[in-house]
Formats: structure tokens, C-alpha cells, sequence
């Protein structure tokens, strides 16, 4: 009985098309948060990635931006003895317990878009981008446009997050190359386009003399862009990170000076063929990097539809 069923299978390998599995493979992704513009990019590239492979499937989880939640997900793709999970952590300093459970059941785990802030056992790995450069790039047009002076503040994304800190970091690595270019403030407004606002108005009330905003992202840019006005804004320079189709269009207004394509769809997509890779137990990058690219003005049309 066991000699049929193994010429069956051979039988069947034979005539299956190139791409093709003779198992399915199936993969269980956990998001940080499905209400979040750029995140929500990267999961439809994912989707869509998936829909391409013949033989793949994916359960797509929200972690409502809760640790607990998204480590009761893994609990669930461990328990469904899934052959990958695909990971975008709610915060990258407490990813320690995901990966001790996915490496005792054996199941390979992909990061993408946020690093993890551990080390990697084998069997896993990161898709994203380095986050410090976004920052770099995006202070290097700032620091120019404003001629090597002026008062820079800087909008953070969630403190949980490396992609906040590196960011944060590449700014201020820029600036801290200007003597006469001062951080005057920055502040959490938590990737959300309320926050932008809410932080902004804040620095208004306070009295900031503020000539340029730094955003950890595009969402918080756009909120910042708000609350400054159109009276303000002539004299505030303000520049984003990811290139979504929103900032583009804000660029395209003249009211956003510069944002940094991240690339949603080449991490979405290197995400689910890194993971099915792994689950046929092929050789992957431990780290599968997707650059950043300066978005300004006289470029952002190259952008539109990419992301």
C-alpha cells in the first residue's frame, strides 16, 4: 500500500507545472495594525503575491497594535502546524517570545517592514528596509533647502518601534553636520495623521519658531501640513517617509516639500516568496533589503503607482 501511494506521488511531481506544489504551502501572517495606510500597502502586496503562486495560501491577522494579540496569533499558526509565518511586530523590542516559539516548533519566521531589535537564530529572517538611511536622506533635502539654517522639529512614529528611532537618528546625524541648524523639538504623534495635527497645534500654542518638520512618516507629515494652514506652511518646510499615493499628491499640490519612497510592494512581495522558500527548506537571505529612494518635486511623478 505505502510502495502505491509513493508512485502516485512521484507520478504526480512529474507532471506538475514548473511552480507548482504537490503540497500546499501555508503561510500565517500577523500585521501590526490593518488600519495603517503604508502597512495596509504591504499586506495587499502580499495578497496579491500570494494570489500570483500556484499552491500557496495565507491567513492574514490584525494585532490591533497589541503584543499579546499578535503573540496569540503565532500561538494559532503554531497549533495550525502552518510552513511559515510571516511577522510585521506590534513593538521590535518584544519580539523575544515570537521567536522562541516559532523556533521550538520549527516553523521558519519572516520579519517585515520593522526589524526585529534581536538576533536571529537560523531559520529566520528580515524583509525591509534600513530605516536610518530614510532619515538621511530625508534631513540631507531639508538641511539644503533651508541653506544650512534653521530650526528643524521632528515628528516620531510609535516609540515601540526601530523604525522611530533610526529615523529619528538619520535626522539628527544630518543635522548634527549644520552648526546653525537646531532640533527644537520632537514628539511622538504615533504614525497617525491625528497625532500630526494634535502635536503641531501643540508647538503653534507653544510659540515654536519652526522652519522645518521632519516625519518619521507620511501620515503625521500630512497632519502636520494641516495644522499649519496654507498661511504657515509657505514658511515651514515639511517632508514625509513612504510615498504613499496621499503624500504624493500633497507633493504634487506644493504643500509637501519631500517624502522617501519606501517601497510597500517590494517588501510585500520579497516577504511571501522569502517565506515559501523557506518553507521548501531553500537558502534565503538573512536580511532581504529593499532600498529607500528621496522623493521630491522634481521626481514624484516617477513614484505614483509604485506603492
Amino acid at each position: 500500500m505505502k510502495f502505491k501511494k509513493l508512485i502516485v506521488a512521484s507520478a504526480l511531481a512529474s507532471v506538475l507545472p514548473f511552480g507548482a506544489y504537490a503540497e500546499d504551502i501555508k503561510i500565517g501572517v500577523s500585521m501590526a495594525l490593518f488600519d495603517d495606510n503604508f502597512l495596509t500597502l504591504v499586506r495587499q502586496a502580499m495578497q496579491e503575491k500570494t494570489a500570483e503562486l500556484d499552491g500557496v495560501s495565507a491567513q492574514f491577522e490584525d494585532a490591533k497594535n497589541d503584543v499579546g494579540q499578535q503573540l496569540q496569533q503565532v500561538e494559532s499558526f503554531v497549533n495550525q502546524k502552518l510552513d511559515a509565518i510571516v511577522i510585521n511586530p506590534v513593538d521590535t523590542q518584544a519580539v523575544a517570545p515570537i521567536i522562541k516559539r516559532a523556533e521550538a516548533a520549527g516553523i521558519p519566521l519572516i520579519f517585515v517592514n520593522r526589524r526585529p531589535e534581536a538576533a536571529l537564530p537560523d531559520g529566520m529572517a528580515f524583509v525591509g528596509s534600513d530605516s536610518k538611511v530614510a532619515g538621511r536622506l530625508q534631513m540631507e533635502y531639508i538641511a539644503e533647502k533651508l541653506g544650512g539654517k534653521g530650526n528643524v522639529a521632528i515628528l516620531m512614529g510609535e516609540l515601540s518601534n526601530e523604525a522611530t528611532r533610526d529615523r529619528t537618528s538619520g535626522v539628527e546625524e544630518v543635522a548634527a553636520k549644520y552648526p546653525d541648524i537646531k532640533i527644537i523639538a520632537k514628539e511622538t504623534g504615533k504614525w497617525s495623521r491625528k497625532e500630526g495635527i494634535d502635536v503641531t497645534n501643540n508647538w503653534l500654542l507653544s510659540g515654536y519658531e519652526i522652519d522645518a518638520i521632519a516625519s518619521n512618516n507620511d501620515e503625521m507629515a500630512i497632519g502636520a501640513i494641516m495644522a499649519l494652514g496654507p498661511n504657515r506652511l509657505k514658511d515651514v518646510i515639511v517632508g514625509g517617509v513612504d510615498a504613499t499615493p496621499d503624500a504624493l499628491a500633497f507633493v504634487d499640490k506644493g504643500m509637501m516639500a519631500l517624502t522617501v519612497f519606501q517601497d510597500a510592494k517590494g517588501q510585500g512581495k520579497a516577504s511571501i516568496e522569502t517565506a515559501v522558500k523557506m518553507a521548501k527548506g531553500e537558502a534565503v537571505d538573512k536580511n532581504v533589503m529593499i532600498p529607500y529612494e528621496l522623493v521630491s518635486p522634481e521626481n514624484y511623478k516617477e513614484f505614483v503607482g509604485r506603492n
